[in-house]
């Protein structure tokens, strides 16, 4: 026989709180009428603000991403919605926790002991990025790994991994924005993100892009004001009564520009003082970088001879950096254990202090199984 009595599994009755206490809710009531008008009024309100806070941004969208064709995407509805889940994002980022594990075993394979395979999104939720941008050691490995995700690995995350992406950017542009540290780095993330989405909205986002295409035209909105923001940004002048970098002797300056393994870094730094500019134009720096960076083969098809018949080693550098690839140099990086297939990240204090590996090794001498891992090193473990 079947059961004719009130479903127990219903939620029960609605209840509203009033200036005499709460009150259930039944149908047409006036009491209940007055809280739906006012949240109506607040509701168009609401939507109102957004609508003017954001005309100029969806303007600017709309101008880099927009033909007539695609104007339905950029619909009053999308900006209303957009405007919102961007409002809610923001509210969900502070409360949104991942994984912040130093080690993580990456198998590619189901076995009798384990079932499944460990993809690119789960191994950036649950390795602990978030601490490892905090690092100065450790920024640039995490950014020049972001830039390759965004190149052409962001269709392959997850719908978690996505946001975890997001939000690790936003703490990278505080960041930055707080301490103003290697502005141009971040620059180029975001310039390659950008570009990016914009062709996947253009393209095939639709069918591609994991989620709603609203979600991604306000990720793209918030990239805008992110790389507007860095454009507006201004370096503080510090403030320092003792030694600086201008006191130093020449050869000191020297060893620090031949120190740089960057072309940029040097000409950034060539640009503080007239002592500078004049030690970081020496033929003799351009060309170790010239060989540092590049087979002798390489830089022997691009000549470059000046005016006086010699090479400019300068023009050489960035010349070949158009063709051939520059070596990548980090005060830190993940390492893998070839003996446990484990992915960590390596704790140089607590190995030297405690013999600390870093992972559960069971290998008789863990630093013969260890290796360095790069950025495209990491994304090419997950590659089945």
């Amino acid at each position: 026989m079947p059961f004719l009595g009130q479903d127990w599994r219903s939620p029960g009755w609605r209840w509203v709180k009033t200036e005499d206490g709460w009150k259930r809710c039944e149908p047409f009531s006036p009491a209940l009428e007055d809280v739906n008008n006012q949240l109506k009024d607040i509701s168009h309100t609401v939507l109102a603000t957004l609508d003017t806070e954001n005309y100029i941004v969806w303007k600017s969208v709309y101008i880099i991403t927009g033909d007539d064709e695609d104007e339905a995407i950029y619909s009053t509805e999308d900006c209303e919605f957009a405007a919102k889940k961007r409002k809610k994002d923001h509210c969900m980022n502070n409360t949104q926790c991942f994984y912040r594990e130093k080690w993580i075993y990456v198998h590619k394979e189901s076995t009798r002991e384990r079932h499944g395979y460990c993809t690119l999104g789960e191994a950036f939720n649950r390795l602990d990025f978030s601490s490892a941008i905090q690092d100065i050691r450790r920024f640039n490995y995490v950014v020049k790994l972001l830039q390759l995700i965004a190149k052409s690995q962001l269709t392959s995350l997850s719908g978690a991994a996505q946001k975890n992406y997001f939000n690790i950017l936003d703490k990278i542009v505080r960041k930055v924005m707080e301490d103003q540290y290697n502005p141009r780095l971040i620059k180029d993330l975001l310039q390659d993100l950008s570009s990016t989405l914009c062709i996947l909205i253009r393209g095939v986002g639709k069918s591609v892009l994991v989620g709603n295409i609203n979600i991604w035209i306000c990720r793209l909105e918030t990239i805008l004001l992110w790389q507007q923001q860095l454009k507006n940004l201004q370096m503080n002048k510090q403030v320092n009564n003792g030694l600086t970098l201008i006191d130093l002797p020449l050869h000191t300056l020297r060893n620090i520009l031949h120190r740089l393994s960057d072309g940029w870094d040097v000409i950034t730094l060539g640009q503080v003082t007239p002592t500078l500019y004049m030690l970081s134009e020496d033929r003799q720096l351009w060309k170790k970088l010239c060989q540092y960076h590049f087979a002798e083969k390489q830089f022997c098809r691009h000549l470059v001879p000046s005016e006086e018949g010699h090479i400019d080693w300068k023009l050489m550098y960035f010349a070949l950096q158009k063709y051939y690839p520059i070596k990548e140099q980090y005060g830190d990086t993940l390492h893998f254990c070839r003996h446990c297939s484990i992915l960590f990240w390596k704790d140089y204090h607590l190995a030297l202090l405690l013999k600390d590996t870093g992972h559960p090794c069971t290998a008789s001498d863990p630093d013969t199984c260890l290796m360095p891992v790069s950025p495209q090193h990491f994304i090419d473990l997950f590659k089945f």
